[in-house]
């Protein structure tokens, strides 16, 4: 039997949409540069480890660029298989003590990883920088604007995400510190044994939610493939009877 031309065009609209969403699900979890830290505590050390799954329109990533904000004095990135790693120094407007009596005239501005071999696109991986986070940003958020270059093309994640304003196009990865506990020292300083464990710990979670909003939006893609199959089949026994 044949179905109508707006049986048929309402049929394969459904069917695309739900097709279109369970495809689109991996895309849309993996959309940006995302940032976890193993604290948020201020005046405390904090690893905090980005993730990417996605080159420039499907261009294969080459470096990844992040800027350290100036309120982090110190910054001791983790050595990433398969990528170079090196610190851009920066002057500080004003010379700060380190405690022991030694004037410390410049910090690290910027850390860059560069690919040994490109990073193809749908692959991911991770970076993990441990920050000493300000005494002082109890309430705030921190950008960690990043530049990926990549064989053609570049992203440049730096745009600021404004509470209570829709996401910009192109947002930096940001943390938001939390009051110093009781202690003195904020929490999570840790070793480096804890450091790894840490790292783990924050590469889970990411992979976590982006496998919760894929499986979402995978069932809904699902859901409206069955409406369309639904419709088809009650559109056939229409013509049959």
């Amino acid at each position: 039997m044949k179905f109508s031309p707006a049986q048929s065009t309402l049929a394969a609209a459904a069917l695309a949409a739900g097709v279109l969403l369970a495809l689109g699900a991996p895309l849309a979890a993996s959309a940006h540069v995302s940032a976890v830290p193993s604290s948020t505590a201020a005046g405390s050390t904090s690893v905090v480890t980005f993730a990417t799954s996605h080159g420039c329109e499907g261009s294969p990533t080459t470096s990844m660029a992040f800027t350290i904000p100036e309120g982090i004095a110190s910054v001791s990135p983790t050595i990433t298989p398969g990528w170079d790693v090196s610190k851009v120094a920066v002057d500080l407007e004003t010379p700060i003590d380190d405690g022991h009596g030694n004037e410390i005239t410049t910090r690290t501005g910027q850390v860059v990883y560069t690919a040994q071999a490109p990073l193809e696109d749908g692959f991911r991986t991770t970076f993990a920088l441990s920050v000493s986070l300000p005494a002082d940003a109890a309430g705030e958020s921190i950008e960690f604007p990043v530049l990926q270059t990549c064989e053609v093309g570049a992203n440049d994640w730096s745009d600021s995400t404004v509470e209570g304003e829709e996401e910009p196009a192109s947002p930096a990865p940001f943390i938001t510190v939390t009051e110093a506990t009781g202690d003195g020292h904020g929490q999570g300083v840790e070793t480096t044994d804890h450091e790894e464990t840490t790292d783990e710990a924050a590469t889970e979670n990411v992979a976590s939610s982006d496998d919760v909003l894929a499986r979402i939006l995978g069932v809904g893609g699902l859901a409206v493939g069955a409406v369309g199959i639904v419709l088809a089949v009650t559109a056939r026994r229409k013509q049959s009877a």
